[in-house]
């Protein structure tokens, strides 16, 4: 479990049945473990929680993904350009860190570590 229904209720500051929370928290955990596989811990290392109870309020918030609504007079504008289940740019580089996966072409290692080919300046051989 990534985060309770009681943090849920408290982030929002409105009460949510348990159901739309519980549905709330397996969208946000579908999306997490499909940026970073099942890599997460338990309990989930640090930052993990800060990005599903993201998600989870985006859910519960903006549904349907509106960015502004009119009723009548009144404008509502949603300040949050993300909506929905999406991932912003910087919730992925946090789920990556959290879980330890570098971001860069330059760590990258493919080679299995006991066929890793050690090579050696000329100069050494």
């Amino acid at each position: 479990m990534l985060f309770l229904t009681a943090e849920l209720r408290a982030l929002l500051g409105t009460p949510i049945s348990d159901e739309r929370a519980e549905l709330a928290h397996e969208l946000a955990e579908d999306a997490i473990l499909g940026e970073v596989g099942a890599r997460i811990a338990i309990p989930p290392q640090h930052g993990i929680k800060t990005v599903a109870l993201s998600i989870a309020a985006r859910i519960l918030t903006n549904p349907q993904g509106l960015r502004s609504e009119q009723a009548g007079g009144m404008l509502q504008s949603y300040a949050d350009s993300q909506t929905g289940v999406i991932l912003s740019d910087d919730e992925r580089r946090r789920l990556r860190r959290a879980v330890g996966r570098a971001s860069g072409a330059g760590m990258l290692d493919i080679a299995p570590t006991e066929h890793r080919i050690s090579t050696y300046p000329w100069w050494q051989a």
